[in-house]
């Protein structure tokens, strides 16, 4: 027979336990299914403001124009994404990046903006230096090598001011695809990518620099690049979740703060592209795969995006499967998404609550960066 103090401890503990399930039943009825709890800082914000933390831009020229410093002055873009064409020396990328960070923004915002660019090494590299190897490298030679690599581009990036590197590729190397033919993919089994992309995912962060897993559920079997053609992946979910999801699942338990979603379409899930369909983007990555980090879209206004509609239908397709940032190349794209965003939040059509649970992700990764 149980002691009267520990038939007390039991009551306790079951009142807890209640306590517990109903705080977790009111969540859920308020949230809904797989989303998350919102963020004081992000409950705060404006509606533009909430539309604005899931906008990231690029722009052409050397020099920041008018209407993105506007942009970023009123808090309608969370960061933005640099090109090769952006920085053409160190030096500039040093001076751009400073000038960036330093355009007021509204209070209640932290710093710093995100500044991104894809830096994965080999074909794909914006800025000279780290890493000097390709995935593809990086994967024969080991975690020790690629950790290496991730070290020394994480100084690279910081030392010119970027803080997300759109990097490292989780793809498999299928024969025959693109990204197997332009060597970005660290192996052709879920082990070898794993095994060398999350020891260099595992640096960057260290070095300060966010790491992008890339192109969620899996673009290795793609034959074409999204940026030129209307790709189709004809694998089974069978096949997806056992191979081409592996990678991710290794990246999200080890830390990893951002996950980039395909533009590919896998018939499997959806008729359409990845990061517009929600059994994917929430399904897929949030509820079968736990990842609570930040994921971002492959560039919208694509060849493979255009032909679900523009800018604004991109985004606003995007922001209801659940991807949290919408990134563009123009910042003209990024404001048209932004207003159709707005117009959503304003007539109750978007969820209030699913914005906060989205900005309070993107508002904890950018006080992260700024610590």
């Amino acid at each position: 027979m149980a002691t009267a103090p520990a038939r007390r401890r039991r009551r306790v503990l079951a009142a807890a336990a209640c306590g517990l399930a109903a705080v977790a039943f009111a969540l859920g009825a308020t949230l809904g299914d797989g989303e998350e709890p919102r963020s004081s800082a992000a409950s705060r914000l404006t509606l533009g403001q909430l539309a604005g933390e899931r906008i990231v831009v690029g722009f052409e020229g050397r020099s920041a124009p008018r209407a993105l410093r506007r942009m970023i002055r009123e808090g309608k873009v969370a960061g933005v994404v640099l090109f090769a064409a952006n920085l053409p020396t160190r030096d500039a990328a040093r001076r751009l990046a400073r000038r960036l960070q330093g355009i007021p923004r509204p209070r209640g915002l932290p710093d710093p903006l995100l500044v991104m660019v894809d830096q994965e090494g080999g074909l794909v590299k914006r800025i000279g230096g780290a890493p000097t190897a390709s995935a593809r490298e990086m994967g024969a030679r080991g975690p020790a090598f690629s950790r290496a690599q991730g070290r020394r581009t994480a100084r690279n990036l910081r030392g010119v001011g970027v803080n997300v590197d759109l990097a490292p590729v989780l793809d498999l190397a299928t024969p025959g695809g693109e990204i197997a033919a332009t060597e970005r993919s660290f192996g052709a089994t879920p082990r070898r990518v794993a095994k060398a992309a999350v020891p260099f995912a595992e640096a960057l962060r260290a070095g300060g620099v966010a790491a992008t897993g890339k192109h969620f559920p899996g673009f290795g079997a793609a034959r074409l690049n999204t940026d030129f053609a209307v790709e189709r992946i004809g694998l089974s979910k069978r096949a997806l979740r056992r191979r081409d999801e592996r990678p991710f699942r290794r990246f999200a338990a080890a830390g990893g703060e951002l996950v980039m979603l395909s533009t590919a379409i896998y018939p499997a899930f959806s008729p359409r592209p990845a990061a517009f369909a929600r059994p994917i983007a929430t399904g897929e990555l949030r509820r079968r795969l736990g990842f609570r980090g930040v994921s971002v879209t492959d560039a919208l206004g694509t060849v493979a995006v255009r032909a679900f509609g523009g800018p604004a239908e991109a985004g606003v397709a995007a922001a209801a499967a659940g991807v949290d940032l919408l990134l563009f190349a123009s910042h003209g794209e990024g404001l048209r998404a932004h207003r159709a965003l707005v117009r959503r939040l304003r007539r109750g059509a978007a969820s209030r609550p699913a914005f906060e649970a989205s900005a309070g992700r993107v508002l904890r990764l950018r006080h992260r960066l700024g610590g």
